[in-house]
């Protein structure tokens, strides 16, 4: 059912959370309209998880205060009716009480279902349920054209029900979404399997996604780190509800550490479903180690609220804002570092290679790896139902591997701005993979449309942002302002 049709005209709601979420749209829509007709549309939105420089934009945002609820849980049917602007951390914390949660959960609490759906999301379920929007069953969004339309796989609005994913806000917002959910056990069950050879890990990582097993024991989660060429480790995940023991990584210990470990059979541990979905929140993966919050003599006193992404990300901005760490380097005598914050994907037959490659030239460890394929959901496809996604094209029933990795590294004077991820982005094309555009990018105009939806995405703009109103997406993932 959807809440709202064409112009904001609500139909009637029975569930308990509608009421308070069609108020909300109202909001919205009445700050769409405050907004002058000459000055670009953007949210009114403070945090962000993008790693990308943003535009200052004089003109008041729009408000999406209203909308940072889950809506609605349906425990009978496995769904959920979300607000675009609600967190994976709330999100989770309405569905798990219901013994389910999202089919892909981003490693980041503050992470926005709309954000993980328009931004594109991953996680250690990617390998058997793709991307977050591959369980998106309808959405509500607020045009360009400043129209809030119903989209689903096969109703008038399904171009732009396939072409959101990967639009970074640039067709639109989403203001409702319906999802998928799946039920989950009470404790995650894990395997560390250690490798000393990268182009074996590319084999069993490959064989796993394929068999979902791994001697002999299920895999429902799967996800790995590498530290060096001769030091990687696939992680092993198993739903169970076996009650015993867990470990806690929210204190003292820190979760990628507890990984490494030099026996022949593989580590194992066990934690809460929760302490599973937020491992990575903690320590924000490894980059806690930048502010000296790894360090047990600081860990000791570093408050607890304080461990998570969202506040060094704050840290990050500051640090962004005043080029703390350039000041530093500076007096150090040494040259500002570039950035290299980003997440790509390459073909798992291609893993090891770029791997390789990355070790050797781009001085960044460790790596996070995590496979992914497009979602098979069973039905046949037939021309109306088909999901494909054109602003960021993968191949159906091909396997690739996200490569993460987040960090700085020097500058040499007389380089090409952003030299180290040109070439990376040069490379990943190479391979044939692709990259996220949450951070910075450097590809000239034609590649990038050859890249991320090219005419399609040219024909849902006229249709859905036919004044501009949004920036385009080379201007917001690309061009510098």
């Amino acid at each position: 059912m959807s809440l709202l049709g064409k112009a904001g005209h609500a139909s009637v709601a029975h569930e308990s959370g509608f009421p308070a979420h069609r108020a909300g749209v109202e909001r919205l829509l009445a700050s769409y309209r405050a907004i002058p007709g000459d000055a670009t549309v953007r949210l009114a939105k403070k945090t962000s998880n993008l790693f990308r420089a943003r535009a200052k934009n004089p003109a008041p945002g729009l408000d999406v205060s209203g909308l940072a609820k889950v809506i609605a849980v349906d425990p009978v049917a496995k769904t959920a009716d979300v607000a675009g602007m609600t967190t994976y951390e709330d999100l989770v914390a309405a569905t798990l009480p219901y013994g389910l949660a999202p089919l892909v959960v981003p490693q980041l609490k503050t992470i926005t279902l709309g954000g993980a759906v328009t931004g594109l999301g991953i996680e250690s379920t990617s390998f058997r349920s793709g991307l977050p929007h591959e369980s998106v069953l309808e959405m509500d969004i607020l045009t360009g054209a400043g129209e809030i339309l119903t989209a689903t796989p096969d109703n008038e609005h399904a171009d732009l029900f396939r072409g959101f994913p990967n639009s970074y806000g640039t067709l639109g917002y989403s203001v409702r979404l319906k999802i998928e959910l799946e039920t989950v056990q009470p404790y995650v069950a894990l395997r560390h399997v250690r490798f000393h050879d990268l182009r074996e890990l590319e084999r069993t990582l490959a064989a796993i996604v394929t068999e979902r097993s791994y001697d002999g024991e299920q895999v429902d989660y799967l996800d790995g780190v590498v530290f060096t060429a001769d030091e990687s480790y696939l992680t092993l995940g198993r739903q169970t509800d076996e009650p015993g023991p867990v470990s806690d990584y929210t204190g003292m210990d820190v979760f990628y550490r507890s990984i490494q470990h030099d026996a022949a059979q593989p580590k194992r541990d066990r934690l809460t479903i929760l302490d599973y979905l937020w491992r990575w929140d903690t320590d924000w993966f490894w980059c806690s180690r930048a502010f000296g919050t790894q360090n047990p003599k600081i860990r000791r006193f570093w408050p607890k609220r304080y461990r998570r992404s969202s506040f060094y990300w704050k840290l990050i901005a500051l640090d962004h804002k005043y080029d703390i760490a350039d000041k530093l380097e500076a007096r150090k005598g040494n040259p500002p570092r570039e950035r290299v914050v980003q997440d790509i994907e390459v073909p798992v037959e291609r893993t090891a290679d770029f791997v390789e490659w990355f070790l050797r030239e781009i001085p960044i460890e460790p790596l996070w790896l995590c496979p992914l394929r497009l979602r098979e959901t069973g039905a046949p496809a037939t021309a109306s139902t088909e999901r494909t996604w054109p602003l960021y094209p993968l191949e159906p029933n091909r396997t690739y591997v996200n490569v993460g990795f987040w960090s700085a590294v020097p500058t040499t004077p007389g380089q090409q701005e952003g030299a180290a991820n040109r070439a990376i982005e040069r490379t990943v094309t190479d391979f044939d993979g692709h990259k996220s555009l949450y951070s910075d990018s450097y590809y000239d105009k034609d590649e990038f449309a050859a890249l991320y939806g090219g005419n399609t995405y040219t024909e849902l703009k006229k249709r859905y942002d036919p004044d501009q109103r949004l920036l385009d997406l080379y201007s917001k993932a690309v061009q510098r302002k």
